[in-house]
């Protein structure tokens, strides 16, 4: 089911492809694809002991197995799917130590384990509250060097300072503005009661033109894709992937955070762009229900935009609609995005889908993606409906909201399809690729996407209805 090159829906929809960002930034595929095999690695699968064992550590728990052989844990462990642990306890000439046995890729592996009363379970920098989360983490890391060593060995080397998720180059930018502003109201205002009242006025987003202060940096664990900021690769896992500075929250890995000098500014975190943020923890952040750059983009659309011809398939130029990015993550919900700031339409269009495009997880997440391509299996409309709309119950709050929002609002645009020219096909067509996501290399069923999106943009009001 893949749509034949000369289709005029492929055409309309290889346009649409040839104008988002992965050309601009190409890392972005490979590093969907890497978050995506994350979700596909396997989960840990304790083996449960039943026997009371009065030697067992209080930091164990029910998958120790006291002193069994490697043997004794292997053959306990054949039998059971990858992902399978146990913990048990082993001797050596040093002393008695213990060993987690696990089995991955079909093989059965033995490691020893470190704890002490400080840190309790650990590797290397890492730290881990039971066996279970070790594992977990574990076992992402070991299935992406199995699955994925040429994009890994490429991360190590790769730049992401012109990453559409990186925010080190526009953090800088904005410290450069502010301090600008800061001169000019000196050169303004010099040696006036007003600087001082400006600068209480503004203090939340005044910084200091030297500053001496640490990081204070924390072991975190993160969601969604995210980069170290001084390195600028990837960090990955999901558990306790790096370092975040509680202050100013700026992201490291591990041995990155130590090369830091003394200079935390701690109004930086309130300075970070919203651009390639997890929805959920954006929505979170700004107690907010809908994304402000959904919402201000598609108010423009619907105030001006409704009956522009081929709205949403042609786009603006990139440099404008980089413009509208920085601004976006610069000023917020105060941005101007009217008419007399940006006429072309086309270009709010643009950067409304750039926004969605480079969610680190997709507004139709990939595990909820299959469920919704079984949906329109069936026959009938009704069928197709009542299953669509039970699939995206599985969804996010954040993604299902922003998900009804944008359908309602396709609905609306579909409606002036004899003016515009964009019926709801045509908009599947081009949100097709913006909204779902697929691994490179691998040739999506774009007419199954396509016809996914048509429907739930027609019957959005039966869909969403709750």
């Amino acid at each position: 089911m893949v749509l034949e090159s000369n289709s005029p829906v492929y055409t309309l929809w290889k346009t649409d492809r040839g104008t988002n960002y992965n050309t601009m930034y190409p890392q972005l595929l490979e590093l969907t694809m890497l978050y995506r095999m994350q979700l596909e690695a396997p989960v840990p699968v304790p083996i449960l002991c039943n026997e009371i064992l009065p030697d067992k550590p209080n930091y164990l728990g029910q998958d120790y197995h006291g002193p069994i052989s490697h043997i004794q844990a292997s053959n306990l462990l054949n039998s059971q799917p990858n992902g399978a642990y146990l913990v048990r306890s082993s001797k050596c000439a040093n002393g008695e130590f213990y060993t987690l046995s696990l089995k991955f890729n079909s093989k059965i592996h033995h490691y020893k384990l470190y704890y002490d009363d400080n840190n309790g379970l650990y590797v290397r920098e890492k730290r881990y509250d039971c066996a279970r989360s070790l594992v977990a983490d574990g076992l992402v890391t070991m299935y992406l060097e199995l699955k994925a060593p040429n994009i890994l060995q490429r991360l190590a080397t790769a730049n992401y300072h012109e990453s559409p998720y990186m925010t080190l180059t526009l953090n800088k930018r904005k410290l450069r503005a502010i301090s600008k502003q800061n001169a000019m109201n000196k050169n303004i205002f010099p040696n006036t009661d007003d600087i001082k009242q400006l600068s209480q006025q503004n203090s939340s987003q005044s910084l200091p033109e030297k500053n001496d202060k640490p990081h204070t940096f924390k072991l975190t664990t993160f969601k969604g894709l995210n980069w170290c900021e001084l390195c600028a690769n990837f960090l990955w896992g999901f558990t306790l992937q790096g370092n975040r500075c509680d202050d100013c929250g700026v992201i490291a890995h591990v041995k990155c955070s130590e090369k830091f000098g003394n200079d935390c500014i701690p109004d930086l975190k309130y300075l970070r762009g919203v651009f390639g943020i997890e929805l959920t923890t954006l929505l979170s952040a700004y107690k907010a229900e809908l994304p402000f750059v959904v919402t201000k983009c598609v108010a423009e659309v619907e105030a001006r935009g409704l009956t522009t011809e081929g709205i949403y398939r042609l786009s603006g130029f990139a440099d404008e609609i980089e413009s509208i990015k920085v601004a976006l993550d610069k000023d917020g919900e105060k941005t101007d995005l009217s008419m007399d700031k940006y006429p072309n339409i086309n270009v709010i269009t643009g950067a409304l889908k750039l926004y969605l495009r480079i969610l680190p997880v997709p507004l139709i997440t990939f595990d909820i993606h299959p469920h919704l391509i079984k949906s329109i299996q069936y026959n009938d409309i009704e069928s197709q409906v009542a299953s669509i709309k039970q699939a995206l119950e599985l969804l996010p709050k954040a993604h299902y909201d922003c998900l009804k929002y944008m359908m309602q609002h396709l609905n609306r645009v579909a409606r002036h399809a004899p003016i515009n020219k964009m019926n709801s096909l045509n908009l599947a067509t081009v949100f097709a690729p913006t909204l779902i996501h697929h691994p490179p290399n691998v040739i999506p069923d774009v007419r199954s996407d396509i016809l996914l999106l048509d429907i739930m943009i027609n019957q959005c009001n039966r869909i969403f209805k709750r």
